[in-house]
């Protein structure tokens, strides 16, 4: 059995849905697939709690925010991107209002807006601290609206189909029947977000394997500046949930194990030698991540079973203000970790949270493989460049999503059916997922084994800070578990909702993005916002104000290719923020 569309999405979360009604309005003719693992709902857009940047008050500007976007990527941000992004955020954010996402309101009627890091005025709007689901709400309901969009709920992709050099859509497993199938299309866009799994503690669903990112590397198309994974410096210890910068925002202070807000003590990238007391939470997060080492290092952190913490104080706010305005925030305290931030302090420490990096596309979503396109965090178009402000990832998935699926529909309009070369190649695929794994019988690792192997070698060899050393040994390491990967033994050989085949196919994704950072982290030698070498502790302008491709080479190995940084009217200076 074959299906045919248009234009097929991977990935049916924030992105993923605003391309497709993007193209239902370019082209209501064009036949549009969804395609996800999971019910749209249940896409990872949901968890966002914070907010979504755009500028709306009158005493902020475009350039202002565009500034902060590029100086908060320590300059690694491609600057025309960035003006695109900034231009369309605030009308993106407006339209998500006219199709029901409920923004909060200041007394007067105005939207709501509430500082967020990095950022130098308040111009975060928010739904409450449920900002994503609100969000994802509203495109999933709109989007249900056009006819010409058919959704395939719980269907894992696992190839991108190229012939005649351009993708023609992708072969995916049904996981109710286990029944695998090609979904041919003229044009395809990757929506699969990010690849927080790659490491043991994050705030990413168990979902965000990397998936779009190692589909697009296998096919073809290279991946963009790989090293940048930025952490959050305030996760729930030992299941890694996010509490959210907006309890910064709205005035939560970070203390070490002594009741001390240490962040006074150090540079934040401010233009002053201390940070001013209200507002030195709101630093960037690679920089509070890593004063968090510091502080550890210093022994002024608290020792816990899972780990060193420091403290989150929300209880000078009141009840009435986490009660409005930080409500999950309360809701996941009580749930996962038994205390009560009306009373109580959060216990709190680094986590995985965002890629900077992922599938290199231009200012529309293209990549360099004809066909083929991607929106939201699988994407590095770069607006985020070394590190991602809080609150623009949102509204980069609408203005990106849109873009890309514009583009696609333009693409799609001008392009022939797919051949039969296509089908022979699923075919393959076919074959390939049931011979060496449903019905492979002499598989000798085991998954789990595997996958905590990964997990460790990244955390111990690419997180906060690296070394060449430790990053050369992990990425001999991760040779290794590829190769491993490829001989799992499966117990369950059944096709209805086979959960295990599908996380063995995860794992194999994982571990193929995962040596993409490694080697793309090895060869960039200096320290620029989420990358922290130690052996090379300075920014480096003159030999990596550049991004780095990573390109698939014959023998499996990454090759290492550097793009220059799209330079518009902000030459690189100190970086700073607070202004």
């Amino acid at each position: 059995m074959v299906a045919s569309h248009d234009v097929v999405l991977v990935g049916g979360g924030g992105a993923g849905l605003r391309a497709a009604i993007a193209i239902a309005e370019a082209n209501p003719r064009l036949s549009v697939a969804v395609v996800s693992k999971v019910y749209p709902m249940r896409s990872h857009t949901v968890s966002a709690e914070g907010g979504a940047a755009g500028v709306i008050r009158a005493d902020d500007s475009l350039d202002e925010h565009c500034y902060d976007t590029i100086s908060g990527g320590d300059w690694l941000s491609d600057q025309d991107a960035v003006e695109a992004f900034v231009k369309e955020a605030p009308e993106e954010l407006l339209r998500l209002e006219h199709w029901g996402c409920p923004w909060s309101r200041e007394p007067d009627g105005r939207i709501g807006v509430r500082p967020f890091g990095g950022m130098k005025k308040m111009r975060t709007w928010y739904a409450a601290d449920k900002t994503g689901f609100h969000m994802l709400h509203a495109l999933f309901q709109t989007s249900l609206k056009y006819r010409a969009v058919a959704r395939y709920d719980e269907w894992f992709v696992t190839k991108l189909l190229v012939d005649d050099g351009r993708v023609q859509g992708v072969v995916a497993i049904e996981l109710r029947s286990g029944r695998i199938q090609p979904i041919l299309a003229k044009a395809t866009i990757l929506c699969t977000g990010g690849c927080g799994r790659v490491f043991p503690f994050t705030t990413n669903a168990t979902i965000k394997t990397g998936d779009g990112m190692a589909l697009a590397y296998r096919a073809g198309a290279p991946l963009k500046d790989m090293e940048f994974m930025q952490y959050h410096p305030t996760g729930l210890p030992f299941t890694g949930i996010l509490i959210t910068e907006a309890a910064r925002a709205e005035g939560g202070w970070l203390l070490n194990k002594d009741g001390y807000r240490y962040l006074q003590d150090y540079d934040l990238g401010k233009p002053t030698p201390k940070p001013v007391l209200r507002s030195m939470e709101l630093g960037p997060r690679d920089r509070l991540s890593q004063v968090f080492v510091k502080e550890m290092e210093k022994g002024r952190t608290i020792d816990t079973p899972y780990g060193p913490v420091v403290n989150l104080d929300l209880r000078h706010l009141g009840e009435r203000v986490i009660n409005t305005k930080l409500p999950f925030v309360r809701e996941l305290c009580l749930k996962y970790q038994n205390i009560d931030p009306i009373k109580e302090m959060i216990p709190v420490r680094p986590v995985v949270h965002y890629m900077m990096g992922g599938v290199h596309t231009d200012i529309h979503g293209a990549t360099p493989l004809p066909g083929l396109y991607a929106a939201g965090e699988v994407a590095c178009v770069s607006i985020n460049g070394a590190n991602r402000l809080g609150s623009n990832s949102l509204p980069e998935l609408l203005v990106f999503g849109a873009r890309a699926g514009r583009a696609a529909a333009e693409y799609a309009s001008s392009q022939k059916e797919p051949g039969p070369a296509v089908v022979a190649q699923a075919e393959d695929e076919r074959r390939r997922l049931v011979h060496d794994l449903l019905q492979r019988t002499d598989g000798r690792e085991r998954i789990a084994t595997v996958r905590d192997a990964m997990q460790k070698t990244m955390e111990e060899s690419a997180g906060i800070y690296r070394s060449g050393p430790g990053l050369a040994k992990a990425a001999d390491r991760l040779g290794e578990l590829e190769e491993q990967a490829r001989r799992i033994g499966l117990d369950d050989h059944s096709r209805t909702f086979n959960t295990e085949l599908v996380t063995a196919l995860e794992l194999q994704f994982m571990v193929e993005v995962a040596r993409t950072m490694v080697g793309s982290a090895l060869k960039r030698e200096e320290s620029r916002g989420a990358h922290q070498r130690i052996d090379f502790p300075k920014r480096d302008d003159q030999r990596f104000l550049a991004h780095s491709l990573c390109r698939r080479a014959a023998d499996g190995s990454c090759r290492i290719e550097y793009l220059p940084v799209t330079i518009t009217r902000w030459p690189p200076g100190e970086r700073v923020y607070g202004r």
